[in-house]
């Protein structure tokens, strides 16, 4: 905007021989540093906007996975990292020892109960492996209704917490409903966990 009312009036002058053309070669430098700064000031306020925009975002992701991880924990031991139940299940996400033994978790009974910090690692690693495992289920079903049951990736993912991998598969594949020893459904827990956004996205690309 500034750059055609700068050269209308110097071109303007320079027809009443009011400056001349050293004048003019300096205005137009001048005209080209300014451009220079306004554009360098546009690309630092974008570069911060988007900067903004990602933290946010985060934050967003990291507070949908934690009221997730929170809801299931609670659903599964009350959010107690130290109980045991009794078919030997552990703590706050009732791990078993084969599941922790499959994701490379080498720990006794006693170091696992203490150590919440242990804990939630196990069940970040469940989760991305379950993900990683279920993504082309996830990639078809997700958004979909069945049963008048909303399916979402946190919602499938839940289930296959509670009854495994496979029972999620065979869900979508054929209809069978898997149910624990408490009986269970992983439907159940399909609907009641849907809806999180929870972006693990994120952590498998971190």
């Amino acid at each position: 905007m500034k750059r055609p009312i700068i050269f209308s009036v110097i071109i303007s002058l320079l027809s009443f021989g009011v400056i001349d053309s050293a004048a003019l070669k300096n205005a137009e430098s001048e005209s080209n540093e300014i451009d220079l700064v306004d554009i360098l000031k546009e690309k630092e306020l974008e570069k911060q906007c988007l900067i903004e925009s990602i933290i946010l975002q985060e934050k967003y992701h990291q507070q949908q996975l934690d009221s997730f991880l929170t809801a299931v924990g609670f659903r599964e031991s009350g959010n107690r990292y130290h109980i045991t139940n009794k078919w030997g299940y552990m703590g706050k996400y009732q791990f078993g020892k084969s599941t922790l033994k499959g994701l490379g978790f080498k720990v006794t009974k006693k170091e696992f109960l203490s150590n919440p910090q242990l804990q939630e690692e196990a069940m970040m690693a469940l989760l991305l492996h379950n993900k990683e495992k279920l993504q082309k289920y996830i990639d078809v079903f997700d958004g979909q209704t069945i049963n008048g049951m909303l399916i979402t990736e946190s919602g499938i993912l839940a289930a296959a917490h509670l009854g495994g991998q496979g029972s999620v598969k065979r869900y979508f594949k054929n209809g069978k409903v898997f149910r624990d020893g408490n009986g269970t459904k992983i439907t159940s827990y399909m609907k009641k966990f849907s809806g999180y956004d929870i972006q693990l996205n994120y952590k498998l690309q971190s």
